[in-house]
């Protein structure tokens, strides 16, 4: 499946500074469709290059990571259970930063 995984606000820092990555995720082997549930610990192994604390917190995103799945927030669509489709766009976006 293909799908646009975007990283904002410093998260890029943790995939060697690149912001945008056109990725191709199998599917898993015993499910019909992708969800986010699949797609963190696939980003977290693929993808994340340091300190995947500052990324992952258990099975989800840390507190203070926005994720929107084509435009629109995960926590309207299901969180974890948000099901992805070819070509949709998950942006990674910190809300944490200091000043």
């Amino acid at each position: 499946m293909q799908l646009t995984l975007e990283f904002g606000g410093g998260l890029e820092l943790l995939c060697d500074s690149v912001k945008i990555h056109n990725v191709d995720v199998d599917l898993p082997a015993e499910t019909q469709k992708l969800t986010m549930k699949h797609l963190l610990p696939w980003v977290r192994s693929n993808l994340i290059k340091e300190r995947p604390e500052m990324f992952i917190k258990g099975d989800t995103v840390r507190p203070g990571v926005l994720v929107l799945v084509n435009d629109c927030d995960w926590e309207l669509s299901g969180q974890l259970d948000t099901t992805l489709e070819d070509k949709d766009v998950v942006v990674f976006i910190s809300t944490l930063h200091g000043g």
